[in-house]
């Protein structure tokens, strides 16, 4: 049985291959065509998915999709005449997509396939949902999905059992945390579905002044974790952009311009947003523990890419275990709906084995040695081949030497974290790695935080956690023992300039709050990533290493050899690794670009 899962026209686009109830594959649109959040139709990411799966489209069986058009439509065409007419311009802009292309899904999904079979279509929380909860290790499980919005849900609440799983409440647009903190994530300067994450690290730099002014002009929220928006203050609704003068005169300044100097007063507000998320986040999942008395929690939707917020439910313990979909946006709701089918419409069974399903997210491309030296010949580059063994030790070496590293091993990975599939590797103990890696490798603001990737067994004696996190989406304290206090000087010190002041043993990967967003790592997963990490703590006492994603501002994760080559050329890396291929940069031949690269990428 061959089922095809599918989400589009959106952004993140993504397909999945579902073979008898496993995963067989399943990646972004944004990776192949090298277009950051690509919302096309995912044609390359469904090639890529039938190779895998050793199929083509006449073995098909179905083809999922992740919402149901024609519902977001009536949505769409609602909000807008409730607003007429201000919104206007902004019916003119999408109407037109909606009508050539979006209305059209089924049909357009049999003619770009030349497939006749069935197209099955779930509303988008339940997509999200079932990426939560039927791969996760659960046999029953609490469900909590958090987003802007699908067809009218922005939230909901449900309960997986076995191989089904129930929708029990949602919360209806445009009341919606994802669309929420996305108003503020634009009026911080930074772009809608894209820099989220970036407020979300430049929080812990400012105070949350505004957390009142939030709740008493904003929004009211109640005890369940449900709220209702002022709607006055915001513009999506009908216009152009997400906030209006109002919320302008609100913070008695206009929205920040992109690229301008970040002053403490953005770095407040982000605070402000993060700390009123993380308290809807609470309340959202003890309503929903009290509600379904389940012992453990399943997370989907956007907003649970919050890994500041999961972690405080995990911390709090309000349920015994979480489970977060790597994929969390909308890209892995083409899993989703694949899984969907399989348990949901078809009744199959589940397994269920006390792991999850994901295997370790790497369900994207891997290329061979072969490939990659045929590759690399080819453009006349200069490498050296290792056995495994002498692979780790000359890594291990090299990162203990402070040298950068793009590593590029096996399968890619799914969703927006790289985890040791594709990834850029340092030495956390450095105190100048952090400034190192965003200013001269990723080539992005110096704030940005970068996260650990961690030995399993050791998690517990670094950080405040002992918990399973494969998929990084849980931040923690480092501990007591490791931790450097500031003097009395530094504590004076607020906003940027704390930047630069060790917190830990480990300040490349410690947080100005002294968090971190853990990466545990197990042999079973991706054993020559744990053997590199545990080569490195034999060496060094220290079982973490740096782990951030393997391509530059503005560009998706690299997917192929050339890719990564390309993008170890652009930057100050020192060494590429291609499997057990090495690349040093001082030995390459000159790299010459046609064109400014840095303008092929919208930055965001």
């Amino acid at each position: 049985m061959n089922i095809l899962g599918i989400s589009a026209f959106y952004h993140d686009s993504a397909a999945c291959l579902v073979q008898d109830g496993k995963i067989i594959a399943a990646a972004q649109e944004e990776r192949f065509t090298r277009k950051k959040h690509d919302s096309g139709f995912p044609a390359k990411a469904i090639e890529y998915c039938l190779e895998a799966g050793s199929i083509t489209t006449r073995d098909l069986d179905y083809v999922g999709f992740y919402d149901k058009p024609f519902i977001k439509f009536e949505r769409i065409l609602e909000t807008y005449l409730g607003v007429a007419p201000s919104g206007l311009s902004s019916y003119l802009k999408a109407i037109p997509v909606w009508l050539k292309e979006k209305l059209w899904t089924r049909k357009n999904i049999r003619e770009h396939l030349n497939f006749a079979g069935p197209v099955i279509f779930a509303e988008h929380h339940e997509s999200h949902a079932a990426s939560a909860f039927f791969p996760s290790p659960f046999q029953e499980a609490a469900i909590l999905t958090m987003d802007g919005v699908g067809e009218w849900a922005t939230s909901s609440i449900g309960v997986g059992e076995g191989n089904k799983i129930r929708m029990l409440k949602e919360l209806s647009f445009p009341h919606s945390l994802g669309l929420f903190y996305s108003a503020f994530t634009y009026y911080l300067g930074f772009k809608v579905n894209s820099g989220e994450y970036k407020v979300m690290g430049l929080a812990p730099y400012g105070e949350p002044k505004y957390v009142s002014l939030i709740k008493d002009h904003l929004i009211d929220l109640k005890e369940d974790g449900s709220f209702r928006m002022n709607m006055d203050y915001f513009n999506y609704l009908g216009g152009l952009t997400m906030t209006n003068s109002k919320f302008d005169e609100l913070f008695e300044t206009p929205a920040r311009q992109p690229e301008t100097k970040l002053t403490q007063k953005e770095m407040d507000i982000a605070a402000s947003l993060q700390a009123v998320t993380e308290e809807i986040m609470l309340r959202m999942s003890r309503y929903v523990r009290e509600m379904t008395g389940k012992n453990h929690l399943c997370l989907s939707g956007g907003v649970a890419l919050n890994c500041v917020g999961n972690g405080k439910i995990l911390k709090e313990g309000i349920f015994d275990r979480l489970w977060i979909q790597p994929a969390a946006g909308d890209a892995g709701s083409a899993l989703g709906i694949a899984l969907y089918t399989w348990n949901q419409v078809l009744d199959k069974p589940r397994d269920v084995n006390g792991r999850d399903q994901m295997q370790g997210a790497y369900l994207g491309p891997s290329f061979k040695t072969a490939e990659i030296k045929s590759y690399l010949d080819g453009i006349g580059a200069s490498y050296q081949e290792y056995s495994q063994s002498e692979l780790i030790s000359t890594l291990v070496k090299n990162l203990s030497e402070d040298k950068v590293l793009g590593w590029f091993q096996g399968r890619m990975e799914f969703g927006p974290r790289a985890l040791g599939g594709r990834s850029i590797l340092g030495d956390p103990r450095s105190s100048k790695m952090q400034s190192t890696m965003n200013l001269k490798i990723k080539y992005r603001e110096s704030f940005r935080p970068f996260a650990p990737s961690v030995l399993r067994e050791k998690v517990s004696e670094w950080f405040d956690m002992d918990a399973d996190s494969p998929y990084m989406l849980l931040v923690a304290s480092v501990r007591d023992e490791i931790k450097i206090e500031m003097t009395d000087e530094q504590k004076k010190l607020f906003g940027i300039d704390l930047l630069n002041i060790p917190r830990s043993k480990i300040p490349a990967i410690t947080h100005v709050d002294y968090s971190a967003r853990v990466q545990t790592v197990e042999r079973e997963t991706n054993p020559l990533y744990y053997e590199l990490i545990d080569g490195f703590n034999k060496e060094t006492d220290c079982p973490v290493l740096i782990n951030t994603s393997f391509n530059v501002r503005g560009e998706p994760i690299v997917c192929t050899p050339e890719d990564a080559y390309r993008c170890f050329m652009r930057t100050e890396m020192d060494f590429l690794v291609l499997e057990n291929l090495v690349l040093d940069k001082k030995q390459q031949p000159a790299w010459e670009e046609k064109t400014d690269w840095k303008e092929e990428f919208e930055l965001d």
